[in-house]
């Protein structure tokens, strides 16, 4: 591979959509490190450059309509939140109505929890990888413990093989297929935030489904970083941040995403909230809650709009590139990097 720095530049010139540089702010204050190269969009991810004026226009909204900003203007708030489940459908490879920005992960995993954990005496596991973010570790125990499991019990841990860092997907597949009647939940993460993982989710989701479990993901280190196709490959449910590589601030409101299968379940269980009221109704301010058969059934409360501004301002970006472009040119500069670092 040419190595040169003009090679480098020949390279942004060729792919000018996918130029960093159109986009993401670099910090201006790097300290003592004025030449650092930034690697940390795992825990979080850089402004883009419409951030400013996103959250701007919210605030003039504010000052100059006040409660009206609800319902007038060129971007009312009652629909603010649309266009960003549209935009992160796309993102994750999901239909419009399966996905809602709500919430932060750890919350939206212990929604979705409630929704896809059904223990019984026989099925009342849950498997999980041995090395998970500790949240989600957290969060599956809590689930185990609320419903009367013992956690050290109920929670089945994936390992990998002596001496190895990685899971393999066929020892994944083994185990749901040996131990599936004992199952009721699985949640893995797409990305395995210590070792970098790329789980294959379509495989290990459809032996999943076969074995009758629950199928969920943890897409924090995924979404915004590969591609994802959460409807085709029947995914029951996942939930994911959007401050890493979906650049939107620390503390970002995060997404959830429920197969369409589910929209319509009368039967389904779930922590509601009065903004999970159907739009329709909801201000009839009824005793009983109205579901819209769409994700938005999941959703708690009134949707943070200033929150919700710099990820408008960073799905932008996502739809102006598409996620193919994205992944090719992050292959790219991988194998660039790799070559400069064998090189030294």
């Amino acid at each position: 591979m040419n190595l040169t720095e003009q090679y480098a530049h020949e390279l942004d010139t060729a792919h000018p959509s996918a130029t960093r540089s159109q986009f993401i702010q670099l910090p201006a204050n790097r300290g003592a490190y004025p030449h650092e190269a930034y690697f940390a969009g795992n825990s979080l991810g850089l402004q883009p450059i419409t951030t400013a004026a996103a959250i701007t226009d919210v605030l003039e909204s504010w000052s100059q309509r006040g409660v009206h900003g609800h319902f007038t203007g060129g971007d009312p708030w009652l629909h603010y939140h649309q266009y960003v489940n549209e935009a992160l459908s796309r993102v994750v490879g999901a239909l419009p109505q399966e996905v809602s920005v709500m919430n932060t992960l750890t919350v939206n995993l212990h929604l979705m929890l409630a929704s896809f954990y059904r223990p019984t005496a026989e099925r009342h596991q849950i498997l999980i990888e041995d090395y998970a973010f500790p949240s989600d570790s957290y969060a599956v125990r809590s689930h185990a413990r609320l419903r009367g499991y013992d956690p050290d019990e109920a929670i089945l841990r994936l390992r990998p093989r002596a001496g190895e860092d990685v899971l393999r997907t066929e020892d994944v597949i083994s185990v749901i297929e040996q131990q599936g009647p004992r199952i009721a939940t699985l949640m893995l993460s797409g990305i395995n935030y210590l070792t970098g993982e790329l789980m294959d989710i379509a495989a290990i989701t459809a032996a999943g489904r076969k074995a009758g479990i629950f199928v969920g993901w943890d897409l924090a280190h995924a979404a915004g970083n590969v591609p994802l196709s959460l409807h085709d490959w029947g995914v029951d449910f996942a939930a994911w941040c959007n401050y890493k590589y979906l650049n939107s601030g620390p503390g970002a409101v995060a997404a959830a995403f429920v197969h369409e299968r589910h929209l319509a379940d009368p039967d389904i269980q779930r922590l509601e909230g009065w903004y999970g009221n159907r739009l329709e109704t909801r201000f009839d301010m009824a005793p009983i809650i109205d579901t819209p058969p769409t994700a938005e059934a999941w959703v708690l409360s009134t949707s943070p709009i200033l929150a919700i501004a710099p990820i408008r301002a960073s799905l932008e970006i996502f739809d102006s590139v598409g996620m193919p472009a994205l992944r090719k040119r992050s292959l790219q500069l991988s194998d660039y990097l790799l070559s400069l670092l064998d090189d030294l």
